[in-house]
């Protein structure tokens, strides 16, 4: 039952020989009411009970770990079970409370099967994609558990979908999820409280352009295809021309008001120049587009610098003079690694991506001794 959105569970209910509405029901037990005992489920006749306790299962991934940030930022590390190799699994999933919101970020994939060079989750590699049952089951572990913390209250307002892996390379697992966050039975929010982040699949923006109408934000970070290639490699098979156009399809679809953001990590030297700046203006020209400049999150063996405040300030008042929408992200949870792009969780991985970024540091090591032993 859990991860099932409600056009699948009413028809699930059919095929028991039960009216549509029990679906609404089960779905009020589970996500308003937190409810996994099915014999709780009182409004429900006793017979139907007795059938869906023989036939279903209701699980969600438990608590591995707990952090508090100092600045309030919860994350935790979730076990999501064995792989078919015995190795054991787990994600992280960030709560962010702000004086106006409670943002959720949650992951999609055990890992990343992306590479981008900047973050932290594509250095563990990749091991598989997150069911439905497993990407819900981050905000049902994550409201239940805040819940606890401030008296029964729900401090959950908005739900993003920038945790580990990619949303769009699970896009069938991703989507019932997104309709239960919206849905009035299970937690009502409205489509502009939940984003999908991508680095750019471009065929499917387009298919959620036409099944769905939430908000979207793009992992950019460069102002031309060759700085992107290098930190976002996806580029190469969607370079940035061709995103930018499924970009435009997306607001254009269903007459869409809302902007894009375009998320962009300030890189030391790499993609944080004026002239940078200037050509990110003339690139989103004719769209509607916030920006979101994120302080680079370090981690270790990164291999990347954060742009200094002095550089961070002047871009942003470039695109600004230009008549952008900008957004300086203030760095959350830094203290626990729950920051953008730090996210690592447990990842047996698959891809081997994670001895060959450590084969590459070695190597960038060993470049940096030798380089100092000619100079002196």
């Amino acid at each position: 039952m859990v991860g099932i959105d409600r056009s699948s569970l009413q028809q699930l209910f059919v095929e028991y020989g039960e009216k549509k509405f029990r679906a609404q029901q089960v779905m009020q037990w589970l996500y308003q009411r937190g409810e996994t005992d099915v014999s709780k489920m009182t409004d429900l006749s006793k017979s139907l009970r007795d059938k869906l306790q023989q036939h279903m299962h209701i699980t969600f991934p438990n608590i591995q770990s707990e952090q508090f940030s100092t600045d309030g930022t919860v994350k935790w590390l979730l076990n999501v079970g064995e792989d078919r190799d015995g190795n054991a699994n787990a994600i992280e999933t960030v709560y962010i409370p702000e004086s106006n919101r409670g943002t959720l970020c949650i992951s999609s994939q055990v890992g990343c099967a992306l590479d981008c060079t900047f973050c932290a989750t594509a250095r563990q590699g990749f091991n598989r994609n997150l069911t439905a049952e497993e990407i819900i089951g981050q905000v049902w572990v994550a409201d239940q558990r805040l819940r606890t913390l401030n008296d029964g209250k729900s401090l959950l307002t908005n739900v993003v979908f920038m945790g580990m892996g990619e949303p769009l390379l699970n896009f069938n697992n991703v989507l019932p999820v997104i309709k239960l966050l919206l849905d009035d039975y299970a937690y009502g929010l409205g489509k502009r409280k939940v984003t999908v982040s991508t680095s750019g699949i471009v065929p499917k923006i387009d298919d959620l352009s036409k099944i769905l109408d939430v908000s979207l934000a793009i992992s950019l970070h460069a102002p031309n295809n060759e700085v992107r290639n290098e930190l976002v490699p996806i580029n190469r098979k969607y370079p940035i021309e061709n995103l930018l156009a499924a970009c435009k399809r997306y607001l254009g679809n269903k007459n869409r008001k809302e902007s894009i953001t375009f998320e962009y990590v300030m890189l030391d030297g790499v993609n944080d120049s004026d002239s940078q700046a200037r050509e990110l203006v003339r690139l989103l020209k004719g769209i509607r587009a916030k920006i979101n400049l994120i302080p680079f999150n370090s981690f270790e063996s990164a291999g990347y610098q954060r742009s200094s405040q002095e550089r961070i300030d002047r871009f942003s008042q470039i695109l600004m003079q230009h008549g952008i929408v900008v957004i300086t992200r203030r760095p959350r949870g830094e203290d626990i690694a729950a920051a953008c792009g730090q996210l690592a969780g447990q990842v047996a991985d698959r891809a081997s991506r994670a001895n060959h970024y450590i084969r590459m540091y070695e190597r960038s090591l060993l470049s940096r001794r030798i380089e100092t032993q000619c100079v002196s």
